[in-house]
């Protein structure tokens, strides 16, 4: 308890003293039109991509810089939607500096399109969307959506969407600004996507603060779109959300997890952790507890978990279409923030998930019908996890 009291106070006021370091968060000491006057940032119809050696699609509202050679994506607000096509970061030298950077080119959104449609037909239909939390930048991301096709074998496109975070610690309320204001974008990038006849299967993969522009995106679509149309986003998982665990209940209610949803297939599986010291610094700041974290705020909740012997571990209520999967005995990291990228066990259940395998036998039950805990694995070596999760030696520390 003394811990998370220091890291409390420690975020806090990271965060209070993040007012003195606005001016490396603000319009920068470059003119925005500068970054992307050269003609790469400028997709060209019909210019050729290669499949192999980009394998992955982007769609970001990232300012691009094209000043040097390498294209990088940054951390501004851009002036348009971007598409593209990108492979995993690797290191490459930028003038005279090693940055890690992943190889990158613009299409036209029709290009783009076209490009996403052939490799959809190509497989069986299916799409995987992934979409970042707080403090990352593109480079992070990319090595994180590279990693979950690697990890699951995705037969599909893979799709990373990027909004501008900050990739910083001391700006977390900048990413909450940036992620509302992306809101917008989001929904109507996801409703263009769901509303395509040739993409069969969406499977939405969040992490942290990307929970609280899924949710919402879905319900837009659900409102907006026929019936058939949004149908195909079908299974949606939500990875250590940041979102406020009542918001949630509430907004999934109407159409996210409506009967209608869910008898056609619609299910979100989410993964929660007591141990997370970051979903524990959110709620201190926002003072409610995060869906990803089953904290108990009702301290009698609590007591009556604790006279029964039971953990005192508060989830989200149960409803058709919702199971709650508990990392918190397998967490991994500084923080336990990003288990199902750094823990073995989490790893084999978030690969079958997306796999659309809806039990395991490594899963335990509890006295909630929807919520199961995850346990050590005795057969995996203590140093096994990278191996099963596919990490690469460059991987850097998920946050």
């Amino acid at each position: 308890m003394m811990r998370l009291r220091h890291l409390t106070v420690a975020f806090g006021a990271a965060l209070t003293l993040s007012g003195c370091s606005i001016a490396a968060v603000d319009y920068g000491k470059i003119r925005h039109a500068d970054y992307v006057a050269d003609s790469r940032c400028t997709a060209q119809p019909g210019a050729a991509v290669d499949d192999a050696a980009l394998p992955y699609f982007f769609a970001t509202s990232r300012l691009p810089d094209c000043r040097t050679s390498e294209i990088e994506l940054l951390r501004h607000r851009g002036d348009q939607m971007r598409y593209g096509r990108f492979d995993a970061p690797r290191d490459v030298m930028v003038g005279k500096k090693k940055r890690f950077l992943p190889p990158l080119a613009f299409q036209t959104s029709a290009d783009w399109w076209r490009a996403l449609q052939a490799e959809t037909d190509r497989r069986q239909g299916r799409v995987l969307l992934y979409v970042h939390g707080y403090r990352e930048n593109f480079s992070t991301t990319s090595k994180d959506a590279a990693q979950i096709a690697r990890m699951t074998g995705f037969d599909g496109p893979i799709i990373e969407y990027s909004w501008p975070s900050q990739g910083k610690f001391l700006s977390y309320v900048v990413d909450e600004t940036n992620m509302y204001h992306d809101v917008r974008n989001f929904r109507d990038f996801l409703k263009s996507l769901a509303e395509q006849s040739w993409v069969k299967e969406i499977v939405v993969v969040s992490h942290s603060l990307g929970a609280r522009l899924v949710i919402p995106a879905v319900a837009y679509v659900d409102r907006t779109s026929s019936s058939a149309d949004s149908s195909n986003i079908s299974n949606i998982i939500l990875a250590s959300p940041d979102i406020d665990r009542e918001t949630f209940e509430r907004d999934i209610e109407e159409e996210v997890l409506s009967a209608r949803r869910v008898a056609v297939g619609r299910r979100i599986t989410a993964y929660v952790s007591r141990a997370d010291k970051a979903l524990a610094a959110s709620r201190a700041i926002h003072g409610y507890p995060r869906l990803g974290s089953p904290y108990c705020f009702n301290p009698f909740e609590a007591a009556e978990l604790k006279a029964k012997g039971l953990p005192e571990r508060c989830y989200p209520v149960a409803r058709p279409g919702l199971t709650v999967i508990d990392t918190t005995d397998v967490s991994r990291g500084s923080t336990g923030h990003s288990n199902f990228l750094r823990s073995a066990v989490v790893c084999r259940d978030f690969i079958d998930v997306v796999a659309n395998k809806r039990t395991r036998p490594e899963r335990v039950a509890t006295e909630w019908s929807h919520v199961f805990r995850l346990m050590p694995d005795p057969t995996v070596p203590k140093d096994g996890d990278d191996a099963i999760c596919q990490r690469t030696p460059e991987a850097e520390e998920p946050q």
